[in-house]
C-alpha cells in the first residue's frame, strides 16, 4: 500500500487525526482575511465583463497578418475611443474586441480600423453585439446562479437537515466571492465561459461538502445515546476519514485544469481559454478547502448550541474528567507500591523485648 494510501486507511480508522474543528477560528480567521481582500478587489477594480455582458462589435482580420498584436490594439484605440483586446488566432489572423460601443458607431469604425490596417473593409468581418442582449445574458446568468443556490438549499434541507444546509451554502458563497475577486484583482475577462466555469466549481464544491455530510450523517445517528465523543468531536472524525479522497479528487481535477491556464493560456497564449480556466482553477482550490475548513466547522458550531448537543457534551467532558481523575489516582498507588515501606515498632524487634528482661533467648536457669 502507497504511504498515501496508508495514511488515509489511518485517518479512517481514528489512529491518526488532526483537530481541524477545533482549530475553526483560524480557518475562520482566513477566510474572512481573503474574503475581504476579493470584495476590495471588486469594489475597487471591478470586474472586466466581456462584450457578450457591455455589448459592442469583435472585429475579424484575413489570415497571413503582419501587423503585430500591440500594434493593432493601439489602431482599435485610436479609432473607437474604447480599450480594445486583441488576439492573434492560430490561422495567422486577428482578432479585435471593442467592447462598450454604439453599434451605429460600428461601420465607422469598421472603415477607419480598415484604413490603418490597409485593409479592405470588406474582407474585415464585422460581428456586433448590441448593450440590450448582453443585459439580457447578464440577467439569466444572474438567475441561473439564484435558483441553482436555492436548489441547492432545498435538497440539503430534505437530504440532511437545514443546518447543513446553511452552512453549505454560506461555503458556496465563500467560493464564488473568492472566484470573482480574483476575476477582478486579475483582470482577466469575463465571458459566458466564466459563468459556466463558476456554475461548475459550485457543483463540484457541493459534492465535496456533501461526501463529509453523508458521513457526519451516518456516524451521528444515534450520537446521544453515547457518552464517548461530542458532535464536534465526530465531526472532526468525518473529515479526517474523507480527507485524503478530498485532496486526491482536488489534484486529479486541479491538473488538467492547470494546464489549460497554465500552458495553453500563459505559454501557448491561447488567451481565449483563460476565462473559463481561471475560475474553474480557482473555484476547484477554494471549494475542497471551503469543504473542509468552513462548511463542517460551521456545522458542528451550529448543532453545538442544541440543548441536547448541550448536555452531550457535558457528560462527555464529565466522563472524561472522571476517567483522568481514577487515571491520576491508579498512577500514584503504583508508584507507591513500588517503594519498600520502613515500617519501625516493636513487633519488629522481638529480640530487644528479651534482652530487655535480662534473659537470653533459648537458656534457662
Amino acid at each position: 500500500m502507497s504511504k498515501l494510501g496508508n495514511l488515509g486507511a489511518r485517518l479512517h480508522r481514528g489512529e491518526i487525526s488532526y483537530d481541524f474543528v477545533g482549530k475553526r477560528k483560524i480557518w475562520y480567521g482566513v477566510s474572512i482575511l481573503i474574503t475581504i481582500t476579493a470584495s476590495l478587489g471588486l469594489a475597487v477594480r471591478g470586474l472586466n465583463m466581456g462584450i457578450e455582458f457591455q455589448g459592442g462589435a469583435v472585429f475579424t482580420t484575413p489570415t497571413g497578418m503582419s501587423t503585430s498584436v500591440a500594434q493593432a490594439e493601439e489602431y482599435a484605440n485610436e479609432a473607437s475611443g474604447h480599450q480594445s483586446v486583441v488576439q492573434k488566432l492560430g490561422n495567422g489572423s486577428l482578432r479585435i474586441q471593442i467592447a462598450g460601443i454604439d453599434t451605429g458607431k460600428s461601420d465607422q469604425i469598421k472603415q477607419d480600423l480598415a484604413k490603418d490596417l490597409n485593409l479592405d473593409p470588406e474582407k474585415l468581418a464585422a460581428d456586433l453585439v448590441g448593450p440590450s442582449w448582453g443585459e439580457q445574458i447578464a440577467n439569466k446568468a444572474w438567475e441561473g446562479l439564484a435558483i441553482f443556490m436555492v436548489l441547492v438549499v432545498i435538497y440539503l434541507a430534505i437530504a440532511f437537515e437545514w443546518r447543513m444546509a446553511v452552512a453549505a451554502l454560506i461555503a458556496l458563497i465563500h467560493d464564488i466571492t473568492i472566484t470573482t475577486g480574483i476575476y477582478a484583482l486579475v483582470g482577466f475577462e469575463v465571458t459566458p465561459g466564466t459563468v459556466i466555469g463558476l456554475l461548475t466549481i459550485l457543483g463540484y464544491s457541493l459534492y465535496d461538502t456533501v461526501v463529509v455530510f453523508d458521513s457526519l450523517k451516518e456516524q451521528t445517528k444515534d450520537i446521544t445515546k453515547q457518552t464517548r465523543f461530542t458532535y464536534s468531536d465526530i465531526a472532526n472524525r468525518s473529515i479526517n476519514g474523507t480527507l485524503v479522497r478530498s485532496i486526491n479528487t482536488t489534484v486529479v481535477a486541479l491538473l488538467p485544469v492547470a494546464g489549460l491556464l497554465f500552458i495553453g493560456g500563459g505559454f501557448l497564449g491561447a488567451g481565449t481559454l483563460n476565462d473559463i480556466s481561471l475560475s474553474l482553477f480557482v473555484g476547484l482550490a477554494a471549494g475542497a478547502y471551503s469543504s473542509i475548513f468552513i462548511a463542517t466547522p460551521l456545522v458542528a458550531d451550529l448543532k453545538e448550541r442544541e440543548p441536547a448537543m448541550r448536555a452531550l457534551r457535558k457528560r462527555v467532558l464529565a466522563k472524561r474528567a472522571q476517567a483522568t481523575t481514577e487515571d491520576d489516582l491508579a498512577e500514584a498507588r503504583s508508584d507507591g507500591d513500588d517503594a519498600t515501606p520502613a515500617v519501625v515498632g516493636p513487633r519488629n524487634q522481638p529480640a530487644s523485648r528479651n534482652r530487655g528482661r535480662g534473659r537470653t533467648p533459648g537458656k534457662r536457669r
